[in-house]
């Protein structure tokens, strides 16, 4: 099934993540005053905004807006170090153990190859390969509380008779996040629908 199977770059759906890895990690908060010319230099490499330049905004504006630039900043700011451990927390380059066969695990640089270019493309959701499963239960961790749920799909099975036999209980498999950053979370990410 390709949910479990298939990796693929998430692009901007993976903001949602550094965003919360940022604010977490005290790197940023929503007010942070940022500029966007449309595109930012890296170890020689430009990196470009995908349209016309944002200029001025808050944190909470380039989250809006899905500005490039701000989050290759966001990464940046976090370092290898602590963003591939908030990466890691949310579940990337392992499999989640969902109940299914043929699970990949996507692709993650290993930390001790990672370039600062990488780790900027990264903060956007470039050179990084998630499974849908693997952006699906980070995203939800980041909404739920900062908890990062062990995903299944079978939730009991029954006898013939309709007793129980098995039943499968939530688990939390990890805390990526504190509570108050996903309180944050949510109405930044509220305000990007609105």
């Amino acid at each position: 099934i390709r949910l479990v199977s298939d990796a693929y770059e998430p692009g901007s759906t993976f903001k949602i993540l550094t965003a919360a890895a940022a604010l977490d990690s005290g790197v940023t908060h929503p007010e942070e005053g940022f500029y966007c010319s449309g595109k930012v230099k890296v170890d020689g490499d430009t990196i470009r905004c995908w349209g016309n330049p944002h200029e001025s905004e808050s944190m909470a504006q380039a989250l809006q807006n899905s500005c490039n630039p701000v989050f290759v900043e966001l990464a940046l700011r976090m370092g290898r170090e602590t963003f591939y451990g908030y990466l890691r927390s949310f579940g990337l380059g392992a499999k989640t153990n969902v109940d299914l066969q043929g699970e990949g695990s996507g692709i993650l640089i290993p930390a001790r190859s990672v370039k600062n270019v990488d780790l900027a493309r990264i903060g956007f959701g470039q050179s990084v390969a998630v499974t849908p499963i693997q952006l699906l239960t980070a995203a939800c961790s980041v909404i739920n509380g900062g908890r990062l749920m062990q995903p299944y799909l079978l939730k009991e099975v029954l006898s013939p008779e309709g007793e129980v036999i098995l039943r499968t209980q939530p688990k939390v498999k990890a805390r990526p996040i504190s509570e108050t950053t996903s309180h944050i979370m949510r109405s930044l990410l509220e305000q990007v629908v609105d």
